[in-house]
């Protein structure tokens, strides 16, 4: 008797443990860059906030609705850093609509006036989901 109680717990364990085959498919994601200069930025409000926008034909109506989109920001030494980020006391953040990435920023108490942004680059990653 304890030997097939035995027998039986190290079937369950062999049971319990066995790995189910799957075929996953791996869809690449779609990385760009663009070099962001420093006339690229206007403001509306009297320096509190500053955009760039820059055509992103990869955007379609499709992407902008299903696919997850990331971007980061490298402020130099090739470190990026996810966005949105405060740097410097300036906060970066982006918006997407089909065609189109648009680069704010702000002071981060979101009413200061600030210096014109400078050059930097942006990595926009585009990321395929169901």
């Amino acid at each position: 008797m304890k030997r097939s109680f035995l027998l039986f717990l190290a079937c369950f364990a062999l049971l319990a443990t066995s790995c189910k085959k799957t075929n996953n498919v791996v869809v690449p994601n779609e990385t760009y860059f663009i070099d962001v200069r420093a006339n690229d930025w206007s403001t509306s409000d009297g320096g509190r906030t500053y955009s760039a926008s820059y055509q992103m034909p990869a955007i379609d109506a499709d992407v902008n609705q299903n696919w997850a989109i990331v971007s980061y920001a490298t402020f130099g030494g090739g470190v990026y850093e996810q966005l949105p980020q405060v740097y410097n006391g300036i906060a970066y953040s982006y918006t997407h609509s089909v065609g189109n990435i648009t680069l704010e920023t702000q002071a981060s108490d979101g009413s200061t006036v600030i210096t014109k942004p400078g050059a930097f680059t942006v990595k926009v990653v585009l990321i395929p989901s169901n």
